[in-house]
């Protein structure tokens, strides 16, 4: 149970920070790194890289507690889970 409350709830946390990311670039506080997917579409991919970055500071506090062994399935499982619904959402993706 509680492992599954900390999948759940890290997936929430990825998800935030992932559709923030998105939106943040929309109001150009971050600088925008883009990729162009097509005519007049482009992927804004800083809500990416702010989840992965969330995912590494995750990962080093749990090896810094020393429960890396039980922190790193969970916080993987959430993380796929959060990229795989937000792109289906269309977190991230813009038209020009």
């Amino acid at each position: 149970m509680k492992r599954v409350l900390s999948v759940v709830l890290q997936f929430i946390l990825f998800l935030a920070v992932f559709f923030a990311g998105w939106v943040l670039a929309g109001f150009n506080i971050l600088p925008t790194l883009s990729i162009s997917v097509g005519a007049g579409r482009v992927f804004v991919y800083d809500g990416v890289l702010l989840m992965f970055a969330l995912y590494v500071l995750i990962l080093l506090i749990a090896a810094a507690r020393k429960r890396i062994h039980s922190a790193w399935p969970n916080s993987t499982v959430a993380l796929a889970l959060a990229l795989i619904l937000g792109l289906a959402m269309k977190f991230g993706f813009k038209s020009i």
